[in-house]
């Protein structure tokens, strides 16, 4: 099984690298590890459909083709996990690089990844399943880079603005597929995996604010269970474990 990073297909422009990584896959095109980045997204998506917004050329979009070996469905979520803990090791890299302090680096549940609670990285990953198993993933990943223009109602940052360094894409993509690929070789460990995970959980233990079957709800994330659902203790102390289909941060 190739290293995750080869082959690697540089775009200069496409609709979103998810679905050109989803047309390589049902052409037969595709192999583990292929990654495929654009310098600009006409139509890039995150969670629940929403736009990516990127700087042409300013920032790392790529898409990885995973394709597991007897991989169970029921743990799909271990690759969302590890997924965002390559990020997070990949920027904390950056931030001790450039002297500043890495602890702000935190995953927003389910998948984004953010510095002192604005967002600087997401991942959107599309699973294919066959019976009881994962047969590939597609893993979408987007990283504020060198961009420095942001809505304030985004509530995003960027490398550079955080360090006041510029990155070079390729290099940052480099070091993110060895993290990708060191957390891969670990995918049979769930344990550890989960463990790196609510480690760096953000407002974990925290009581915080949320919207549940589209009502204002306040409680405190304890851990994340093996489907993938927050664990969280309500105001009353009510335990629930809840999907992204129930329950989602409030906007801050």
């Amino acid at each position: 099984m190739s290293q995750i990073g080869t082959p690697l297909v540089r775009l200069d422009t496409v609709d979103s690298t998810n679905a050109y990584a989803a047309h390589q896959l049902a052409w037969g095109r595709a192999s583990h590890g292929m990654v495929i980045t654009a310098a600009r997204q006409s139509a890039g998506r995150g969670q629940r459909g929403r736009e990516w917004h990127d700087s042409p050329g300013k920032d790392l979009l790529m898409s990885l083709v995973l394709l597991p070996e007897r991989m169970p469905a029921m743990a799909q979520f271990d690759l969302a996990k590890a997924a965002a803990l390559a990020v997070v090791d990949t920027l904390t890299e950056v931030f001790k690089a450039s002297g500043k302090d890495p602890s702000g680096i935190r995953v927003k549940w389910p998948n984004d990844v953010l510095v002192d609670g604005l967002k600087v990285a997401g991942i959107l990953i599309a699973n294919e399943i066959k019976g009881e198993h994962v047969v590939s993933a597609i893993v979408g990943i987007g990283i504020n880079v060198n961009s420095t223009d942001f809505d304030g109602e985004l509530r995003a940052t960027s490398l550079y603005i955080e360090t006041g360094v510029e990155q070079d894409l390729s290099s940052l993509q480099v070091r993110l597929c060895a993290h990708l690929q060191l957390w891969w070789d670990r995918i049979d460990d769930p344990r550890a995996i989960a463990s790196a995970y609510l480690d760096r959980l953000w407002t974990r233990d925290r009581f915080t604010g949320f919207i549940l079957d589209d009502q204002d709800f306040t409680a405190r994330p304890l851990d994340v269970d093996e489907q993938g659902r927050l664990i969280v203790e309500d105001e009353a102390g009510k335990v629930a474990a809840f999907g992204l289909d129930r329950l989602r941060h409030a906007a801050r």
